[in-house]
């Protein structure tokens, strides 16, 4: 039985994902880290021993990570309280969210961070689908301060270069289509997040990005939504920022609602 203190790995898998998740600290010495150094979706490394350096800068409630769910993780959350910020450990650490098979993304698949510790992403202008889609599950599970530029085609190589951008969804690139597969097929694979309400969405996202309606009754919608959401913003963050909110509801109904029904009006008695 957790404490006040604590959140255990099942609550943390059903917030996943969503909007205003905690930051998730993992705090594990580099021993342990270096034994398996796969991260939970969404989790930043931090310096136990900089806690009282670090600690300023985090403005949202955390949840603290270390191996075992022991004194690491209690006392850098016991730091962060004693700043004034909200705390609480994960109930059995790393090891814990292991053992229940939680989802975890290989560290060495992560772009390098900036001075302000953000990954960077950049791709062409004018998004609709799969470049909606993939940063909505870069902020949600990979990294949620993500910075994405957009710019025309002809320059995301050059940008990405002189500004350290990972570029995706454009030729030649890692992040980018793979055979049937698109981009958001790609970075869920990758990135270890095969879970089924994912892998359902991302079949739903390849059927309209690629032309194919007939993978699941739904891509007409998410068709249908994308290219409107195009036509209503002329400034690419305007619409990705409204975009999130569609793959946010996408995400919950694929994950809670698929047997839910709704009819109207309701029938009649007798």
């Amino acid at each position: 039985m957790p404490s006040f203190l604590e959140i255990t790995p099942d609550k943390l898998a059903r917030i996943l994902g969503t909007p205003n998740l905690p930051a998730i600290i993992d705090v594990r010495i580099d021993q342990d880290f270096d034994s398996d150094s796969r991260l939970i979706p969404g989790s930043v490394r931090r310096d136990f021993r900089r806690v009282a350096e670090w600690g300023p800068e985090i403005n949202v409630p955390a949840i603290v990570l270390c191996q075992r769910g022991q004194k690491l993780g209690h006392g850098v959350a016991a730091h962060l309280r004693a700043m004034g910020k909200q705390a609480e450990t994960l109930e059995g650490g790393f090891e814990a969210w292991r053992d229940a098979h939680g989802m975890l993304v290989p560290e060495d698949r992560l772009p390098t961070r900036d001075a302000s510790g953000r990954t960077v992403w950049v791709t062409r202008s004018r998004p609709k689908i799969d470049r909606i889609a993939c940063p909505w599950l870069i902020r949600r599970f990979i990294d949620p301060s993500a910075i994405f530029l957009f710019v025309p085609a002809s320059e995301v190589a050059l940008v990405g270069d002189r500004f350290n951008a990972t570029p995706f969804d454009i030729e030649d690139v890692f992040w980018s289509h793979r055979g049937e597969l698109c981009t958001f097929d790609v970075m869920i694979d990758e990135f270890g997040l095969k879970s089924d309400a994912l892998l359902h969405l991302a079949t739903i996202v390849r059927g309209a990005d690629t032309a194919r309606p007939e993978l699941a009754p739904e891509v007409q919608g998410l068709l249908a939504i994308s290219l409107g959401l195009s036509r209503m913003f002329n400034d690419d963050l305007e619409q990705l920022e409204a975009g999130l909110l569609v793959y946010d509801a996408m995400y919950r109904w694929c994950r809670d609602a698929t047997d839910e029904t709704h009819n109207w009006p309701n029938p009649r008695k007798g």
